[in-house]
């Protein structure tokens, strides 16, 4: 009886440990894809709306997923306060805190910081042509996400039952 719950446990344990890996690939294009929302949504608040950085990264912070949202408003509050002299030195701050509770990866965050290194530090029309490129590069990371998903997601559960049952198998 006890082996028995051993192994159920075991089984268990090793599955939810591959569902969590698998998770991982499943949630990063997720979050890309609101991290490209939001840089759109960024462009069209600085371009066309004309509206303040601050304001703008709260508006954006508001609108998109919780994960990535959460980096743009803390950089909002950072430039409220005066606690970061810059964009840059916000956004570098935000990521600083939240950026491990994305999915994201680091190419996602060396696209963020040069963007943030343009951001309130040049005109609108520069600032706009460096919000699309970064969008551009990110579609392209994204599509390397998807594929990554396709790939990689199902392998990791299929694994970590496998190996698990592995383990029962052994332990008899």
């Amino acid at each position: 009886m006890v082996k028995l719950i051993g192994a159920v446990l075991i089984l268990f344990s090793a599955s939810m440990v591959g569902w969590q890996i698998g998770r991982y690939y499943a949630y990063r294009p997720v979050q890309l894809r609101a991290l490209l929302v939001a840089l759109q949504m960024l462009e069209t608040e600085i371009v066309y709306g004309m509206t303040p950085l601050h304001r703008a990264f709260v508006k954006v912070g508001r609108r998109v997923s919780e994960e990535v949202g959460r980096l743009f408003l803390y950089a909002a509050e950072l430039l409220v306060s005066e606690k970061a002299p810059s964009a840059e030195d916000s956004l570098q701050q935000a990521m600083g805190k939240y950026w491990a509770q994305t999915a994201l990866r680091r190419q996602e965050r060396e696209v963020l910081a040069s963007l943030g290194q343009v951001l309130g530090s040049s005109d609108r029309e520069d600032q706009q042509k460096h919000l699309r490129l970064a969008v551009t590069h990110l579609r392209g990371l994204e599509e390397e996400a998807r594929a990554e998903q396709a790939k990689y997601e199902r392998m990791y559960k299929s694994l970590g039952f496998l190996g698990g049952l592995l383990v029962v198998i052994l332990m008899f």
